[in-house]
C-alpha cells in the first residue's frame, strides 16, 4: 500500500464521517451517492469506505472480498468531492481510486475487475471482443480512416462493441458529414483510452494504453480529437498531457452545439416533446461542461427542455463508472442509481431521457425497460435526436 503510506497516510484520517458527502447540492433528503442509494449503509457512503480504507492501512482489518467490493462500488462520480467541505475534498475520489491501487498491486480483485482490466490489456476493450470487430459500427456510413483530416473521431470502446451505444457512433458520424466536418476515424487500430482503467486503480494499463495511443497519434498527425463518451473526453484532456499526449480534445456535444449555432445541421421537428437532460459525471462534475448538450436539444424545433429535480452538479450517477457498466455491483435493485434516475425523470413527465454518454446511454435505457416506463419514455443520446 506505498501509494495510500506515502500520499495520503496524513490526509484519509481527517474524514471523520459528518455525512455530507451523501448529500445532493441542494441538501435535499435524498442521497447522492450511488452505492449509498443502493445499500443504504455506511460503509458504502464515501466517508464510510475511507475508514474502511484506513482501517485496512492501518493493520486494523484484514483484507475480504466484500472490503473489495465495497472499495470498487465507487464510481467515481464525485458527489462527494462537491459535497465534502473539507479542505481535502478534491483527493476525496484519488483516495478511493489509490486504495484500488493498492489492490491491484496486491492482486486482491474481485473477479469482475480482475476480468475487466484482463480484457483491456488482452484485447484492447473490456468486451474480450477481437479488435476486427471493432469497425463494425460504421458499416455502411462511407467513413474514411483518419489521414490527416481536421479531426480524428473517437469512438471508444462502448461505441465501438455496444449495440446500444453503436447506434449513437452512428448518429455522431451522420451528423459530422452533413456539416461537412473534415473527420476520421480508427475502425479496428482503436484501443481503450484508459479512464476507467485508471478509475480501478490500475495504473501501469494506463500508462501503457496512454503511451501506445498517444504514439499513435503522434504517428498519424493527429492534432484535435472529437470524443463520442465523455471518459474518453476526460482521459485524453486530463491525464494524456502527463504522459507527453497535447491534444485539443472535444466532447461530441460541444461539436454539436456550435454546429447548431452555425445553422449547419438540419435538425428534424418532434412536436409536443418534453426531453429532458442528463448530465454524465465525466462531462459535468469531471469537467464542468453543463451548458453545450442543453444548447443542442433547445434548438430542438418543437421540443421543451424539463430539468429532473437533480441536474448539473447535483445530478444523481447511471452508477456505471469506474468500469460499473461492466462490473454492475450497483444493479439488481429498485434502488440502482439508474432504476432511482428513470423514476425522476418519469416525474418531470419527460417523453424523452437525453444523454450524452454510451454509459450512460445502456444504463438509462436499461433502467427505463426494467421500471416499465419504455411506453413513456425514450432513452436517446442528443446525437440520436438531432438525426430524428
Amino acid at each position: 500500500m506505498h501509494l495510500m503510506e506515502y500520499k495520503y497516510k496524513d490526509m484519509i484520517h481527517r474524514c471523520f464521517r459528518c455525512g455530507y458527502c451523501k448529500f445532493p447540492t441542494d441538501w435535499s433528503d435524498v442521497t447522492n451517492c450511488p452505492p449509498y442509494a443502493r445499500f443504504r449503509l455506511e460503509s458504502y457512503s464515501a466517508g464510510g469506505r475511507l475508514w474502511l480504507i484506513r482501517a485496512w492501512l492501518n493493520g486494523e482489518i484484514e483484507w475480504s472480498g466484500h472490503l473489495a467490493e465495497i472499495v470498487y462500488s465507487c464510481v467515481s462520480c464525485k458527489n462527494c468531492v462537491e459535497k465534502c467541505p473539507h479542505s481535502f475534498a478534491d483527493d476525496v475520489v484519488n483516495m478511493i481510486i489509490a486504495a484500488k491501487t493498492a489492490m491491484v498491486n496486491q492482486g486482491l480483485l474481485p473477479k469482475s475487475v480482475t476480468e475487466f482490466l484482463t480484457n483491456v490489456q488482452l484485447h484492447g476493450n473490456p468486451y474480450g471482443i477481437s479488435a476486427k470487430k471493432r469497425g463494425d459500427w460504421m458499416e455502411g456510413l462511407d467513413l474514411e480512416p483518419y489521414q490527416g483530416q481536421d479531426y480524428l473521431f473517437y469512438v471508444g470502446c462502448e461505441g465501438s462493441f455496444d449495440s446500444r451505444a453503436q447506434s449513437a457512433a452512428r448518429a455522431t458520424a451522420r451528423l459530422l458529414q452533413q456539416a461537412g466536418i473534415s473527420f476520421g476515424v480508427l475502425g479496428d487500430k482503436e484501443i481503450s483510452d484508459g479512464n476507467e482503467v485508471e478509475m480501478m486503480g490500475e495504473d501501469a494499463l494506463l500508462e501503457d494504453l496512454a503511451q501506445r495511443n498517444i504514439q499513435m497519434f503522434f504517428d498519424l498527425g493527429v492534432q484535435n480529437i472529437i470524443t463520442l463518451s465523455p471518459h474518453s473526453y476526460n482521459v485524453f484532456k486530463n491525464r494524456y498531457p502527463d504522459f507527453g499526449g497535447h491534444f485539443k480534445v472535444f466532447h461530441h456535444s460541444q461539436i454539436l452545439a456550435d454546429l447548431v449555432k452555425q445553422g449547419k445541421l438540419t435538425i428534424p421537428e418532434t412536436p409536443d416533446t418534453r426531453i429532458t437532460f442528463h448530465d454524465p459525471c465525466f462531462l459535468g462534475r469531471w469537467n464542468q461542461e453543463y451548458n453545450a448538450p442543453r444548447k443542442v436539444l433547445k434548438a430542438v424545433p418543437g421540443a421543451t427542455l424539463v430539468e429532473m429535480e437533480r441536474n448539473k452538479k447535483g445530478a444523481l450517477c447511471c452508477g456505471g463508472g469506474s468500469g460499473n457498466f461492466y462490473t454492475d455491483f450497483l444493479g439488481g435493485s429498485e434502488d440502482s442509481p439508474a432504476r432511482i434516475r428513470a423514476r425522476e425523470a418519469d416525474a418531470a413527465k419527460a417523453t424523452i431521457l437525453a444523454v450524452a454518454c454510451p454509459n450512460c446511454l445502456t444504463m438509462l435505457e436499461d433502467a427505463v425497460k426494467v421500471e416499465g416506463l419504455e411506453e413513456k419514455i425514450k432513452v436517446r443520446d442528443i446525437s440520436e435526436i438531432l438525426c430524428g
